[in-house]
């Protein structure tokens, strides 16, 4: 028999123990098939079976060969608690349990040399939510009239744009006091308040994107719902660079430019201009750790889109070249604008911080009017790869921050002119209309979300360590990975179509919130409808406090 040493890896030194019934297993292998982690093994046991066969005990032993699912002790194949052997085995012998005694942090460390990478969000235990302590407090009955949710019209649509004030609108009356534009006005487009957030083609697989855009274009062509897609960094299929549904997308560009190349010589080909640009120079899960795909998910179309070898790509966590907020208006800004020759807006994309206040009061006092948006990444947001000491303890709450944001554009007598959209755990809990609504009301224009999009294509990841492995690119529901097996355990026309039922039952919440406070608009600032059970929290956001 092999020597067991007391610092070799076992089952109770990983985060999750494989618990295995095997008078109830009949060996179909369905588990240990499924497993993308190869966390379980089929092998032989040798079993000693003591009987007595005459009129008095006689004890005698027989030995067999007994084959059993086993868990492999391993800190590179460990598992990840997905359940998906749990999932497919027919007999219910079989699942994972969380393993409370794990040493799985340090012997990484140790036997690896090397930081911890993984996926999802943050998994540190906290507090009650910002957002759960607040609600909907100011209804109006006898002082105002509230709506009819079910009968009224209401104006569901944010600003994707630079906004000008009315002093600064360039018209003027002719002689027939008809107004006439004297000058170029920014480009806006007015889109649905709910944009899906952006993850690359890298990040996720080709049937998770394309259910996504499959998704955007129902919404848009079939449900009069103008949603929007983030494309991530990395660039796009030519096909879509060419395609009508081009409109629908917002494509990305961060500080790897990766993939830049391909959209750059595709414009002449162009039959729509992209909803817009979003400059990505942090975000919130990650906040200055540039992008990181690992060599795994670096599969051949992504080698073709990006242009380049089959090799960890890691983005910079900063935009080369520039080193002031006015550089980046003067360079990025105008550059991308000039591209599209001023036909689509540019937005800029930050993790929240404490400096982010700073950058959002220069970007409103931009001369040049061509900012379209400022989009503002809390510390819950999530991730396809990042150091988990990254995703743990760095970041900052998305609630204060951008309500310190609004407040500062209020008081420049500025709100609006530059479009606030949030994100950061949005929906965690699976009700982002309540989520987007709070922060609607706390000054947002509008909110993305990312991590509930891939809840809704079945992702079984959460903020407490199950799976969290989209970095291995190993994925077990197919999600975010590119290995072809795995990818076609996604159905995109099911996910598609889950995507479209949520944002329909979305759009519905939205006016059952708007109804009670009288505003058949979006109620962007009106923080005199919000209340809040934690005084700490109501102080930290003016609003009011109750108990």
């Amino acid at each position: 028999m092999e020597t067991i040493k007391v610092d070799n890896v076992t089952a109770n030194d990983l985060p999750w123990k494989i618990i295995y019934d095997a008078s109830r297993c009949t060996m179909c292998g369905s588990c240990v098939a499924t497993c993308s982690f190869r966390a379980i093994k089929m092998k032989v046991e040798r079993r000693r079976t003591v009987f007595s066969e005459g009129d008095f005990p006689e004890p005698k032993a027989r030995f067999s060969a007994v084959p059993v699912i086993s868990q492999v002790d391993s800190i590179r194949d460990y598992c990840r608690g997905c359940g998906m052997c749990e999932k497919v085995c027919p007999n219910d012998a079989i699942r994972p349990e969380r393993n409370p005694d794990t040493r799985h942090p340090i012997i990484t460390r140790c036997l690896g040399g090397d930081s911890i990478k993984r996926g999802g969000r943050k998994n540190l235990e906290g507090s009650t939510r910002t957002l759960d302590t607040i609600r909907v407090g100011r209804i109006s009955q006898m002082t105002d009239p509230s709506l009819d949710a079910q009968r009224h019209t209401f104006d569901l649509l944010a600003p994707f744009g630079r906004i000008l004030p009315p002093g600064k609108l360039p018209f003027s009356p002719n002689k027939d006091n008809e107004l006439v534009s004297t000058d170029a006005i920014p480009p806006v487009n007015w889109i649905y308040p709910v944009i899906i957030g952006d993850m690359s083609i890298g990040a996720l697989s080709w049937r998770m994107w394309e259910a996504m855009a499959m998704a955007t274009a129902y919404l848009n062509e079939e449900c009069g719902l103008p949603v929007r897609m983030s494309s991530g960094e990395g660039g796009v299929p030519r096909r879509l660079l060419r395609s009508k549904y081009l409109k629908y997308t917002i494509l990305q560009i961060a500080s790897g430019h990766f993939g830049w190349n391909r959209i750059a010589t595709s414009m002449p080909d162009m039959i729509e201009d992209p909803a817009g640009i979003l400059i990505k120079i942090g975000q919130g899960a990650k906040p200055g750790d540039g992008g990181l795909l690992q060599a795994g998910k670096v599969a051949a179309h992504i080698q073709a889109i990006r242009g380049v070898p089959k090799t960890d790509l890691l983005s910079p966590p900063n935009h080369q070249g520039l080193y002031s907020i006015e550089e980046s208006v003067q360079k990025m800004f105008l550059s991308m604008n000039a591209a599209f020759k001023f036909r689509v807006p540019v937005a800029i994309k930050v993790a929240a911080s404490s400096t982010s206040v700073s950058v959002f009061n220069n970007l409103v006092r931009d001369p040049y009017n061509i900012v379209g948006g400022f989009f503002l990444d809390g510390i819950d947001g999530g991730t396809g790869a990042a150091h988990e000491v990254s995703l743990d303890h760095t970041g900052h709450p998305i609630a204060s921050k951008l309500r310190d944001c609004y407040l500062a554009a209020v008081s420049q007598g500025r709100q609006g002119q530059i479009p606030l959209w949030a994100a950061g755990g949005l929906g965690k809990t699976g009700d982002l209309a309540a989520d987007a609504f709070k922060m609607i009301c706390l000054g947002a224009n509008g909110v993305f979300s990312g991590k509930l999009i891939l809840q809704m294509a079945g992702c079984v990841g959460n903020d407490m360590g199950r799976c969290n492995a989209c970095n291995t690119g190993l994925c077990p529901t197919g999600i975010t990975t590119q290995e072809t097996q795995l990818v076609h355990r996604l159905d995109p026309e099911k996910v598609a179509q889950n995507i479209v039922n949520y944002f329909l039952a979305m759009d519905q919440e939205f006016k059952k919130l708007m109804a009670p406070i009288g505003n058949s608009s979006l109620p962007v600032g009106r923080s005199d409808a919000l209340i809040s059970t934690n005084k700490a929290i109501a102080d930290r956001l003016e609003i009011q406090h109750v108990c």
